[in-house]
Formats: structure tokens, sequence, C-alpha cells
């Protein structure tokens, strides 16, 4: 039986209709397509990956700068715990110090546009979020200091070529306040991990606030990213390889995990993504710390 061509030459004219409806989608249909499928990505790099935050204090200085973005695995701890020497991101307890939010009153208007920035991490979090650097773990003895001035974790003495700005040796020690450099030993209770900023001198931390339930714990921060001058890793100094585990711990059980030199980074996703996923947080300032 026989069959007549279209006016195109084509014997099925269906497959010439499927054709034309795979047209490329024109660019001002394309456009807020691309914007909803990279604002969902956002979305979810920040609640389950990575996140970006920003540094707005001196408590981590000079490892992290006023203005310095760091960005913050978020799924590392999810398969293992905090380890001794890392730069962990968490929200702080009611023992920490309240975040102020003083943001103006805003309209409607302002109040959708906080909260579609707050879905990617673009505008303030009304959390109290911390980052410093873990010194015990659970079970551990840290107190300061030995005849040399330094934190003694399990019995040994710490060289933190990271702190250049420490508290005063000759204050006595005070829970109340996180002024002086030496305090009373602390046991890390079971869960929870004991954190110092690296700017002794100004830093609010476990000398005055307690240590930080491990559940608090968001995410480890492994490198800074901004600006481009200060590109560097975040790995666990070398001095905390030599601190012995807590006496009194079981034994026999698996290995613990460790980090690897470059920081441990699990994931590699394209920095500009990252940084949409950029969340500030903030540190109490040093006029606190007084």
């Amino acid at each position: 039986m026989g069959q007549t061509l279209d006016e195109g030459g084509t014997a099925d004219p269906w497959r010439r209709r499927t054709r034309r409806a795979r047209r490329p989608m024109p660019l001002w249909q394309e456009l807020p397509l691309l914007l909803v499928v990279a604002f969902c990505l956002a979305v979810l790099i920040r609640t389950f990956l990575l996140q970006a935050f920003f540094i707005p204090s001196g408590s981590m200085a000079d490892t992290l700068l006023v203005g310095d973005r760091v960005l913050v695995n978020k799924v590392v701890y999810d398969v293992r715990d905090p380890l001794r020497g890392e730069v962990v991101v968490f929200r702080g307890t009611e023992r920490w110090a309240a975040q102020l939010d003083d943001r103006p009153e805003t309209g409607l208007l302002g109040r959708l546009a906080a909260t579609a920035g707050d879905l990617v991490g673009l505008s303030r979090p009304g959390e109290k979020d911390f980052i410093k650097r873990v010194v015990g773990l659970p079970g551990d003895r840290v107190r300061c200091c030995d005849e040399q001035g330094r934190v003694i974790v399990n019995g040994t003495g710490l060289d933190e070529p990271y702190v250049r700005r420490d508290s005063p040796l000759e204050l006595p020690p005070n829970p109340h306040e996180c002024r002086a450099r030496r305090f009373d030993e602390v046991i890390v209770p079971p869960g929870h991990i004991f954190v110092l900023g690296d700017n002794r001198l100004v830093s609010q931390d476990a000398r005055c606030q307690g240590p930080v339930p491990i559940d608090n714990v968001v995410g480890r921060a492994f490198g800074v990213i901004w600006p481009s001058s200060r590109w560097s890793s975040l790995s666990a100094p070398q001095t905390f390889a030599d601190v012995p585990d807590p006496a009194g711990l079981p034994t026999g059980g698996p290995p613990p995990v460790r980090p690897t030199p470059d920081g441990g980074v699990l994931l590699l996703l394209p920095l500009p993504v990252a940084l949409l996923s950029s969340r500030a947080f903030r540190t109490v300032p040093s006029s606190r710390a007084t």
C-alpha cells in the first residue's frame, strides 16, 4: 500500500510535529527555570552539605580575621565525632552569651526578602553561632597552665603556634569571665567538647561558658575561601597528635577516624555555588570579654 509524502518530503507527519516541539526554549522562559533550579540547589547545599560563614570578630585571630569567609563541611560529623585541633562552628548553649538582633523593623516585602535570603544563607541568622577550636574531647582533663604557661590536656602541654594573643598569666582564674589564661581543671562531660578561641585575649569560650554538646556542632571549618589572598586550609595542628586518650575509656573498639592532612575535605563542589550558600554568624565582641 503506497504512502503519500507531505509537502516537506516527510513520510511521517507526526515526526515532523515532534521535531517542531523540541525547539529550544526561549531565553525569557529558560532563565526563570534556571533561577529556580539554582535556588533549589543552593538551599540543598546549604542545608545538608556545605555552608560559607562570615567572620565578624577577632576571637580566632590570627587564624581567622574579621571579614574572612570559611567553608564548613556539614556532613563530616555524621560519620565521626570532632577531633582535637579542628575548628568547628556550633550553636552556643544558654550559658554562652546571647546574640543581639538589632535589625530594624521592615514591612511585608522586607520580611519576604529576609525569608528568601535565609533559605540560601544570605541574611543574618537569628540563632547563636560561634566558631572555636576543639581542645578537649569527652573524658579529657583540660586545665591551664603548666610551668611554661601552656594549656594541659590529659597531662600533656600543648605548643600552640596559632595562639598569637594569649590572656595574661597574672590574673587569677575566674569561672565567670574569660580574661584569665589560668583555669581550673575541667573534666569534659560525655557528649561534649571543650573549645577555645585562638585569640585568648578576647575570646569568649569554654573557660567561662562551659563545654559544648557535640549535638550542637554545625560542622567543621576546613578552609578560608575569601579573600583570595588568604586561601588556606584549616587542618588540625600536629601538637594534638601527642595528646593521650583520657584514662578510663573503654579499649578494644574500632580505631578513631583521623582527618586527612588537607583538612579532611569530603566534598568537592564549585566554590561559586558554595558562596551562594553563605551565612553570617556572630561571636561575642571583644568588649563583652571584659
